[in-house]
């Protein structure tokens, strides 16, 4: 082989080492760019402008739609007969949610409040605010159970008070007023001579509460100085436990404030979080893989413990006095008004409580509640979050709006809270996390191949050579010539 054709070949074998070395430090080194990038980016921070937006400003369609339990016998359920309810609904609210007075301190927190708004959308709803419904009267059904342990009298008294403002068992509202309030004379005087006994201090409803108010003042960690720690909550209004429970475990405030999750999610990891309107801390359990047009995920869904009673689950003691499996208590932080927080239907509950009422049929598909996550970035890409507000009532001596009205757990509305990433934003996170790492793997493999190939190629052409090489006669030396014997002369 002449001596350019081996400098072609080393040449080749040179550039094949090398790119194989180039991809093989790709290989390594590229995930941990992708990573450091992402860190950079999941940081609180306002100079990261597309992460620091979905924070402040949730800026994909949220909604609300709630689903009302209509006494079809409210008559006989006075009388002692089980309840017979039919659903009604959805009605949808879209959710805006916004942070405000939004502080960075020098230990890495951030301090905000997120205000809340809803408006109805009747198109994505199955009938309309003017709807009529029939539910538990909180304010007489409520208060029985929460003064039966009172002298007689008392009871016979608020009794009398009841039937002098016209306060029956049931209520038979518009939609729109049992979600945001309607006039009663009985809230009047109940705000005026007993301020505080009432969540709110207007109209009566099941979400006047909710509607143009903040969840609190947070204080959550930005991540600046430690990635694992960013959207956990540092305190909440100040606090960094709780007393509306029993137990320190139950009283501790856990995870973030519910909207995003540290990054590099495992199957092994949980998604704790601090619910102000539960007035606790839940956690979520891995599911399963799956993918949202082209975006892997985990779904994360409520194991069975997390409303079970202490005696199926004793770290849940805290949360007592319980009744059965599948029911929250919360009556610690609603005024001890006897109201329990369940999954919609009874879903994972102790089955004795399908049977206090006619009308339900839980499911997972319907009422099970789920986050499906990017692991990579702690970003939820599809939530829904479901949950049901029940009444304890019961029939109470001396109040006799109360009836023969038996031992039941009423189920009054359920509703879900929903919402995924689409348009923009959804292809910003294809390009970003799909498409760029895709490539990235591409390239490194195949500089890998090429390099690989290249080494084998050069390898093979230069053995072929010399195999030529050894062949060939020795340039200047004439081949030796064979005898031949003379021949003879005639």
């Amino acid at each position: 082989m002449g001596v350019n054709k081996r400098k072609v070949v080393v040449g080749f074998m040179v550039m094949g080492v090398l790119t194989l070395v180039f991809g093989t430090v790709v290989t390594i080194v590229g995930p941990l760019i992708i990573d450091d990038q992402i860190v950079k980016n999941t940081v609180i921070d306002p100079k990261n402008e597309v992460s620091y937006t979905m924070w402040k400003d949730i800026p994909v369609p949220f909604y609300m739609s709630v689903y009302f339990f209509n006494i079809l016998n409210p008559k006989e359920v006075l009388n002692g007969e089980k309840p017979m309810l039919e659903q009604r609904g959805p009605y949808v609210y879209r959710k805006q949610c916004q942070k405000d007075n939004i502080t960075f301190h020098p230990n890495n927190t951030v301090t905000y409040r997120e205000y809340r708004r809803y408006f109805f959308e009747p198109s994505m709803s199955a009938g309309n605010e003017s709807d009529v419904v029939t539910i538990p009267n909180m304010l007489v059904l409520g208060a029985a159970v929460m003064m039966e342990n009172l002298p007689f009298a008392v009871r016979l008294m608020i009794s009398a008070t009841f039937k002098a403002f016209k306060e029956g068992p049931f209520l038979t509202k518009t939609v729109g007023e049992l979600m945001w309030g309607y006039e009663s004379g009985l809230v009047d005087f109940l705000n005026k001579y007993l301020p505080g006994m009432l969540p709110s201090s207007g109209k009566f409803g099941l979400f006047s509460e909710f509607n143009n108010s903040d969840t609190g003042l947070f204080t959550i960690f930005t991540g600046r100085d430690d990635i694992r720690n960013v959207h956990k909550v540092n305190s909440w209004n100040g606090l960094t436990k709780l007393d509306y429970w029993r137990t320190p475990q139950c009283n501790m405030i856990n995870g973030t404030a519910g909207q995003m999750w540290p990054p590099f999610l495992t199957p092994r990891s949980t998604l704790p979080f601090y619910s102000p309107d539960a007035c606790r801390s839940m956690e979520l359990v891995y599911q399963r893989p799956g993918s949202m047009k082209g975006i892997p995920l985990y779904r994360y869904v409520a194991p069975k413990t997390l409303f079970a009673n202490g005696s199926d689950y004793a770290p849940n003691e805290g949360f007592c006095p319980c009744r059965q499996s599948g029911l929250l208590n919360v009556s610690s932080c609603r005024q001890n008004s006897p109201v329990f927080i369940s999954h919609p239907h009874f879903f994972n509950a102790d089955p004795v409580l399908l049977d206090f009422v006619h009308g339900l049929h839980p499911n997972e598909d319907q009422h099970g509640l789920f986050i499906d996550i990017h692991p990579q970035t702690g970003v939820p890409l599809n939530v829904s979050i479901r949950l049901q507000l029940n009444l304890y009532i019961k029939r109470v001596s001396g109040i006799t709006e109360t009836g023969k009205i038996p031992e039941t757990i009423m189920p009054m509305i359920w509703f879900e809270e929903s919402g995924y990433i689409d348009g923009p934003i959804l292809r910003t996170f294809y390009t970003n996390l799909v498409v760029l790492p895709g490539v990235m793997e591409v390239m490194q493999y195949g500089f890998i191949a090429l390099g690989i190939v290249t080494i084998v190629v050069a390898a093979l052409v230069r053995r072929r050579h010399r195999k030529v090489s050894i062949n060939e006669p020795a340039r200047g030396h004439a081949a030796p010539e064979k005898c031949v014997p003379a021949k003879a002369e005639k």
